[in-house]
Order: structure tokens, then sequence, then C-alpha cells
């Protein structure tokens, strides 16, 4: 394979196969490199009910197959390969990765974000199992049960609300007294009578029941007191950690324009960056909806741009 490509993909979620899939059936010359996590975030979802056309579900890891093989269909192909440095300043664009150096026309951005995590005790085991970070995603499997949202800025408030809709309780647990959230979305939740709080406190603990042929069940968490110390097992369905999502463009820093917390600011309604030939999709670049759906959307419009000013620059 040649170490030129027309299109260069950098990340593998929804976002990145549907640029893939939009760049190929334009006959252009397509490459994706895969990254630490091939598939994306939804490769760590198991059941997925909200993509429209999969009406009885799928589950994350299998969509993302689907979602790789319908690219690859029409001539995209994957390298399993993590890009860790780019050079946009002139073109062809360069991009390294552990194998080596590649250029480009065109380079789409779709690496996507992650999810914060606390890193506490049982969280890997548990993850999947009665632990997620996604609200929307999940809320509608935890009918009737004990949630607790961990986090004290708008996100926490806004999942508690919504999560209300779904269980029998919802609990807000926090390590501070004071929130972060504006006080419209703090007094909206504690004007919810489903949802409690926990101040002053973290979750030491995820505890649970282990399974040896299938997926670990969380059944209970333990909480510590920050202030005095105490700990205390509280049955539990579900726990949502919400407490925010970090955009995976630490390599674009300096190079490509960002928000404070490393969004890629992208012009208009397009996904042009500050770049031209540099298109940036998915949850790099959108903070506020980070749904599978609408990373696929913008992965179709990455695409579209990329082709027509490639058609103004180089033509096919």
């Amino acid at each position: 394979m040649s170490n030129h490509h027309q299109v260069i993909i950098i990340g593998s979620g929804p976002a990145g196969f549907t640029a893939a899939l939009y760049s190929s059936r334009a006959n252009l010359d397509v490459v994706v490199f895969e990254g630490q996590q091939p598939g994306g975030q939804l490769t760590i979802t198991t059941e997925v009910e909200n993509y429209p056309g999969f009406e009885h579900g799928i589950q994350g890891p299998e969509m993302m197959e689907v979602f790789r093989k319908q690219a690859q269909r029409f001539g995209a192909k994957s390298i399993y390969e993590t890009i860790s440095k780019v050079n946009f300043s002139n073109r062809p664009f360069k991009v390294w990765s552990e194998k080596g150096e590649y250029t480009a026309d065109s380079v789409i951005i779709s690496t996507g974000a992650t999810a914060k995590l606390l890193g506490t005790k049982g969280e890997d085991t548990y993850w999947g199992g009665g632990i997620s970070a996604c609200a929307t995603c999940d809320g509608f499997f935890f009918r009737g049960e004990k949630i607790f949202v961990v986090g004290g800025g708008d996100t926490a408030m806004e999942e508690a609300n919504f999560l209300a809709r779904f269980g029998e309780s919802v609990t807000v647990v926090h390590r501070r007294s004071e929130f972060r959230a504006s006080k419209i979305m703090v007094d909206r939740a504690k004007a919810n009578p489903k949802i409690n709080f926990i101040l002053d406190s973290e979750i030491e603990e995820y505890l649970g029941e282990k399974s040896t042929t299938g997926m670990n069940k969380l059944t209970s968490v333990r909480l510590k007191n920050l202030i005095t110390g105490e700990t205390s097992v509280h049955a539990a369905g579900g726990v949502f950690v919400a407490i925010g999502h970090k955009p995976n463009t630490e390599i674009f820093n300096g190079i490509i324009d960002m928000n404070e917390v490393g969004y890629i600011n992208t012009i208009g309604k397009s996904t042009y960056t500050n770049v031209a030939g540099v298109f940036a999709c998915g949850d790099a670049q959108d903070s506020v909806y980070r749904q599978a759906i609408t990373a696929a959307g913008s992965g179709c419009s990455a695409a579209i741009d990329a082709e027509r000013w490639l058609e103004e620059q180089v033509g096919h």
C-alpha cells in the first residue's frame, strides 16, 4: 500500500467510518487509522437501541463491525495504527504513526472523546454492567432501579433529571457541598421528588455479582463521607458518571483551533477547520449531542466537504 492517500481519516467511530463510506463511494483513495480503540466508544457499549435501522437493537462492537465492512466494501482501507504526530503546515499533509510517515491531500479528524472516569475500585469490573457515562444512551435500561449520578456540574443535574423518568430513585453524589452547576439546573433537580443528594461524599467502591459467563452486574456502591470518613453501602442498580468528557485532540494542539477544553472549532455549519483541507467531525468537535447518530451525520458532512474541497484543489 502506498503511503500517500487522497483522504486520511484519523479515528474509527461512527464519524470516521461514515466519512470513509462517503469518501470511498466518491471514488477517492481513503484510509482510516483506527487508533487505540478501533470502532471508538461504541466498542465498550453493550446494547445500542437508539440508532435508526436496528429495530431490535444491536451490540456496540457488532454495529461498528457493520460500519467498517460497509466502508471497506467501497474500497476504504483500515490501518490498525495510532497517529501520534501531524504536520499540517504545507501540503501534502504529513501524519506519523508508530510504523512511519504517511501523506495526504486532505485529512478528516474523527478522534472522538473519552468519558472522564473516577478510577474507583470496581469501575472496570462493572463498566457496562451497571456503570455508564451516557444517560441518553443507557437510561432506558434502568427502569425501576435505584440510580446514582456522580458529579456536580450541569451535566450531572441534566442526567439526574433525565434518569428520574426511568429510575425508582436518583441520588446525586458530589464531593463538595456546593455545585458547579448553574442555579437553574440545581433548582430543577432539587424540585424533582425522585432526586436525592448525598454531598461531601464519593464512591469508594462498586460492588456486585461477578459472572464467569457473561456480564458482571452492579448491585450496590460503598460511599465515603469525605468530612467524617464514615462509609455506607447503598443498593444501586446503575451509576452514571457525569464528570465530563475529554476530546482526544492533544496531537492537534497549536495546529488546529480548539476551545478551552480541546473540542475542535469548525467554521459555521461546515466541518472545515482553520486549516484548509483538514476537516473535523464527531465527538472531537461536538460537546453538545455526543450520539452515534449525530457523529455519523457529521462524518457524512466531513466527507462531502473534503470531496468538494479536493475537487477545487487538485481534481480527482
